[in-house]
Order: structure tokens, then sequence, then C-alpha cells
């Protein structure tokens, strides 16, 4: 299985899981997952991270900026069904009913190039190669955002979902113990 990490899972590693690796056993396991390519880091993924709580992801994260890690997302398009999608069911309805036509579309384009819509292209045009897309977030309360979250997102367009202890769960080369 490979998976493509999103930025609110790696700040969770980075916040609430890394504290307590003393001996750096989940440090050194996730590098080595994202170097040998089973753990995928898009170069948006890791802008984003720089931008978030000071840069502490990047800090923490060393490997983060190889520039052999980072996936390069400049090539990843949208087709007709995705903008259709984003159109009619990404869109938080609540919100697109207050927004004029053209702060729909600065809106709209913004998603675009976002993280977010990047995970969702890559997972989909690796489709047939099992990448499971990895986010903390959850189907609840939205905070007024404009688009849907990343686990409705997933569903609405096939895509494999998991939360950051689901996936290091399902790796059996890694024994972790909290003293």
């Amino acid at each position: 299985m490979r998976a493509v990490i999103d930025t609110c899972s790696l700040l969770s590693l980075v916040r609430y899981y890394l504290p307590f690796d003393k001996n750096k056993i989940l440090y050194d396991f996730i590098g080595e997952k994202v170097r040998s390519g089973e753990i995928l880091i898009l170069d948006k993924v890791v802008d984003e991270c720089r931008y978030v709580s000071k840069g502490v992801v990047v800090q923490s994260l060393g490997y983060l900026d190889s520039k052999d890690v980072k996936i390069n997302t400049a090539e990843l398009f949208p087709d007709k069904r995705f903008f259709n999608l984003l159109e009619n069911n990404f869109i938080n309805a609540s919100v697109r009913s207050g927004l004029s036509d053209v702060e729909f579309e600065d809106r709209k384009n913004a998603f675009l190039e976002s993280a977010d819509a990047k995970l969702l292209l890559y997972c989909l045009r690796e489709s047939d190669c099992n990448v499971t897309l990895v986010s903390e977030e959850t189907d609840s309360d939205n905070d007024n955002k404009s688009f849907k979250k990343l686990p409705t997102l997933c569903g609405m367009v096939g895509c494999s979902f998991t939360s950051l202890p689901q996936l290091i769960q399902n790796y059996d080369d890694i024994d972790l113990e909290f003293k």
C-alpha cells in the first residue's frame, strides 16, 4: 500500500507523536517510508507546511525538504468530471448561496491550487496503484469553509481514505511502545 499524506496529518505527527518518540523509532520509520515511496509527499503539502504553526513540520521532518521525496504537482490538472464535481458537489451549498459568481470563481480557483485539490487529483491519477489519502480531517462540521472536507471528497471521487493512526497500525514492521 502507498499513502499520500496531507498537512494536518504531518502536523499531528510532529505535535502529538514525535514528542514521545525518544529513540526516534517513529521518526526514522516515517522517514524510511517517505524515502522508499510508500508514503508520498506532494510539493503543495510541503509548501503548506511551511506556513502552518511557524513551519514546525518542515523543521522537525528535515527529509521533507529533499527534492527526491517531493512529488511535483504542476502537471496535475482536473478533467471535466472533476470540474463538474467541484462546481456542483464539492462546494458547501450554504456557502455557495451567499457568493456572487465572481466570488465563487475566485474560491474555486484557490481550491484548485490548494494542497487538498492536488491530493485528490493525485489519488485520481494513481487510482489503479492503490494509493490511500491520509488525513486527520473528519466529516463533521466544516467551519463555514467553501468546500467540503477530504473524507467527504474522497467518497465522492472514489479515493481510499484513512487516518494517521490507522496508517501506522497497518505497518507490521514497526513496533511502538510508549511508557
